[in-house]
């Protein structure tokens, strides 16, 4: 019989506060087959604006104009208001931070738009990752939104600076005092060249801080200055989607999905606990890594997964268990995988890594192809690993048998076995599990840990603006 510890997480502490919307998120977004000729930019803002200061919480945004907001009708037939909100993306944009925006905002109640900025509407992300946006930028020209975000990544700040219709609806976002906000290279390669950081604290990736100007550069993870809101890279995204959604929607909204994303705090001491160790040897070449997705897979656990893994090197290959590469993810997100999972069991792996999504999992539960990979895996002595609820799907598969493992609160009450304190992520022998959500970037750095070493595994971090744990 299967004898699973589970190691329940630590309380979360919040550290960013923001009110519920029964704002509908539609998981299958519009495509836009053709795009209108490119229009001339607006010229930048020269209005001044007051600052805030350092600190971030409580944060009073501008009050939109009536006519950013749709309603729509609640369960209890009340008009609910709507907030929208446009995510750019181009050739070379930072993954993780697309797609944790994306996936926050539209968790938070948002209608979110992802557009791309590009002739066609498929983009290959600056670490390999194939997205699908909604629409093109040009659809989007004469909407309205409450909030435009820019997420960062190289060259995909260059290929968002480079958009004239992305410089106008930004720049009139500004000017009309709605929220604009940017991430990593874009607040110094996007909106300086714009004229949008004029009289505004920011702060942005530390390799382009010198960009800033010297006045109102701040090095902080998190800068609101007015209307609009600057943060770091990949590993202060959460932060930064959080404070986003509390301007949005308030303070309880913002709480809520930080308790749900299972955020950390400085308080949180027991990041990683292992047991039954032993190293992880995949000879001299560089890791196998297969990350298998479905309809209904967290977006957030399969790219950063693919994002931290690839800057370290690793070969990772994602495969679709669908009859198609594309995937429509948990929020929404379209992600096209490398292979379909027929093409990726003519070889061994190094590694499998699940990760989850309550429809994706029960997906992946039903593939044969899989659960073969995952039976091989075993038996030859490779590793594997899983994230959020598809720890269940090694739970049915018998690879859990007296394990210790970190599980997603949606299986601990599965478990026959005793539920004991723990971390957010747990490694036992070649068995690796977390939490999900936040913690996946604890969750891969660790992967990096015990196949390349600390020291890459602290570079990777660095390059994340991740505070990498000592322990």
């Amino acid at each position: 019989m299967s004898s699973l510890i589970l190691l329940r997480p630590s309380p979360v502490a919040v550290a960013v506060a923001a009110t519920p919307t029964t704002g509908g998120v539609p998981l299958t977004p519009t495509f836009t087959s053709a795009a209108p000729p490119r229009q001339k930019p607006s010229p930048p803002s020269k209005r001044s604006t007051k600052t805030n200061s350092n600190h971030i919480i409580p944060i009073t945004p501008p009050t939109p104009s009536p006519s950013t907001t749709s309603t729509t009708k609640g369960s209890n037939s009340s008009s609910v208001p709507l907030k929208k909100v446009l995510v750019p993306i181009g050739y070379g944009t930072e993954e993780m931070e697309a797609v944790i925006l994306i996936h926050v905002l539209r968790q938070a109640g948002a209608d979110v738009t992802v557009a791309s900025v590009e002739p066609q509407l498929q983009v290959e992300a600056a670490k390999g990752t194939k997205l699908v946006a909604d629409t093109s930028i040009e659809a989007c020209s004469d909407q309205i939104f409450d909030l435009v975000v820019l997420p960062g990544g190289m060259p995909g700040s260059v290929r968002l600076r480079d958009c004239e219709v992305l410089q106008k609806i930004t720049c009139r976002q500004a000017e009309e005092n709605r929220l604009y906000g940017a991430i990593c290279a874009a607040p110094a390669i996007t909106l300086l060249p714009w004229g949008l950081l004029r009289r505004k604290k920011t702060t942005c990736h530390p390799a382009f801080f010198d960009k800033l100007p010297t006045f109102w550069a701040v090095k902080s993870n998190l800068q609101v200055s007015g209307g609009l809101t600057t943060s770091r890279g990949p590993g202060t995204t959460y932060e930064f989607a959080v404070s986003l959604a509390e301007q949005l929607f308030g303070e309880s909204v913002a709480k809520d999905i930080a308790g749900l994303l299972f955020m950390r705090t400085a308080d949180d001491n027991a990041v990683k606990k292992e047991f039954n160790k032993v190293e992880w040897s995949v000879d001299h070449h560089a890791p196998s890594v297969l990350v298998p997705v479905a309809h209904g897979s967290e977006e957030i656990e399969v790219v950063t997964l693919i994002d931290i893994l690839r800057r370290a090197k690793a070969n990772v290959i994602v495969a679709s268990i669908e009859k198609t590469h594309e995937v429509l993810a948990s929020k929404g997100t379209k992600i096209v995988a490398d292979v379909l999972i027929s093409d990726a069991q003519e070889s061994s792996h190094d590694l499998i890594i699940l990760p989850g999504g309550t429809a994706g999992t029960e997906r992946l539960s039903k593939s044969r192809i899989l659960k073969k990979l995952l039976k091989e895996q075993n038996s030859a002595g490779r590793i594997y690993g899983a994230i959020c609820s598809s720890l269940s799907i090694l739970h049915k598969q018998g690879l859990l048998k007296n394990k210790r493992a970190a599980a997603h609160s949606s299986i601990i009450d599965k478990a026959e076995d005793e539920a004991i304190n723990g971390a957010a992520v747990v490694i036992d022998g070649k068995l690796i599990t977390s939490e999900g959500l936040s913690t996946v970037t604890d969750f891969a750095l660790a992967v990096v840990n015990k196949l390349f070493g600390n020291g890459r595994a602290r570079s990777v971090a660095e390059g994340l603006v991740f505070e990498y744990p000592n322990s």
